[in-house]
């Protein structure tokens, strides 16, 4: 739109720079009609089906012709409306399709001017060198305005791949902040709330044993409270994208001895815990705490031990995490049928950490390191 304004006022322009042209020539010796009346074929050309030359392919061959026409009358009747070349050339250029046509109008309009400039003056060297010129610098220009045109055309096409290519990158990355942000819940859910599910099942199956057996079942029944409780807050501290409870009092190291009193109580399995640990960001510690969470988990569901010693050290840039246990063992090497192994090395090499497991009949042995702080 912004285009089509600033030509409307370039051929009205002319018009006007014609006509008055046109009657400076005249001298007041005739009444400059025939280049008058080339000026209004111009004008009204244009606002009749010149400007609608870009929405229809018949109005701009039919105002191509006339503009053509038009400049070689003109001039025939007065040398000075070669002028209108100034515009005729960019216009035909603008108008025409490809650099064939451009080339093929410039032509045209520099013969049909050329011939108007011979009838009106009697000289073929002033029209051949004229037009000659006039030609020559039309082609040139108009190519190198072509070249412009598709420069920027390729420059667009660039950018509109580009854009398309972010949009598709970014869907990507809401897609993989979205998968990311699953797998975290599904780790902590997995050593949170369904480790604190497990211990409330076999809390209840002991109970149920104590009551039928004729035995009280108080105690268990307030780990079943005590582990109801620590469920609802690991729940809310998930939903809440806090903490983890168990580190909300103290440090890492009085986590690891609280987890293994409360393991101890529920299973009646002697747990050790030798914790030695600095302060550390936050981030580190719970990783520590989910390690130990997921390897106790395991012991009480698949291990049969009586014994369990917990071990954390720091030492050469690195926390380490050791739990060793006195049950049946398994085939560390064999298909894993759950999520809780696989779970914990996928959060260890999140932080750029290891998972080393070895087992045999006389118990297993599950040692975590990882670097100190590179979560900080």
């Amino acid at each position: 739109m912004t285009e089509q304004r600033w030509w409307h006022v370039a051929v009205v322009g002319i018009a006007v720079l014609l006509g008055a042209l046109a009657f400076a020539n005249a001298r007041g010796e005739f009444f400059p009609t025939g280049a008058l009346a080339s000026v209004a074929a111009i004008l009204v050309g244009w606002f009749a089906i010149g400007q609608f030359a870009g929405r229809s392919r018949a109005a701009r061959y039919a105002f191509v012709v006339l503009l053509i026409v038009a400049s070689g009358v003109g001039t025939a009747f007065d040398p000075s409306f070669a002028t209108v070349q100034c515009v005729a050339y960019p216009l035909l250029w603008t108008l025409t399709e490809g650099r064939r046509n451009g080339v093929l109008s410039s032509i045209a309009v520099a013969v049909a001017v050329g011939i108007g400039t011979y009838w009106s003056t009697g000289s073929l060297a002033q029209a051949l060198a004229i037009e000659g010129v006039s030609l020559a610098l039309s082609i040139g220009l108009g190519l190198w305005i072509s070249s412009i045109a598709d420069q920027s055309h390729e420059r667009k096409r660039l950018l509109d791949e580009l854009r398309s290519a972010q949009e598709k990158l970014s869907a990507l990355d809401r897609q993989a902040g979205m998968t990311s942000e699953r797998e975290r819940l599904a780790r902590e859910i997995h050593d949170t709330i369904a480790q604190d599910l497990t211990g409330i099942v076999m809390l209840s199956q002991r109970a149920q044993r104590e009551l039928a057996t004729g035995g009280g079942a108080t105690e268990t029944l307030a780990l079943l409270e005590e582990s109801a409780r620590t469920a609802l807050a690991e729940t809310r501290a998930l939903v809440a994208s806090s903490a983890p409870v168990a580190l909300t009092a103290g440090g890492i190291a009085d986590a690891l001895t609280r987890l293994g009193d409360r393991f101890e109580r529920e299973t009646a399995v002697t747990v050790t815990v030798h914790a030695e640990l600095p302060a550390l960001d936050r981030d580190t510690e719970v990783v520590l705490l989910r390690c130990a969470q997921e390897a106790l988990s395991n012991v009480r569901k698949h291990a049969n031990a009586s014994a369990v010693r917990l071990d954390a050290w720091t030492g050469d840039g690195s926390v380490g995490l050791r739990i060793a246990d006195d049950g049946t063992g398994f085939d560390p090497h064999s298909a894993a049928d759950g999520f809780g192994l696989t779970g914990l090395r996928d959060r260890l090499a999140l932080v750029g950490g290891t998972l080393e497991v070895t087992s045999s009949p006389a118990g297993t042995l599950l040692t975590a390191t990882l670097p100190i702080g590179v979560l900080a």
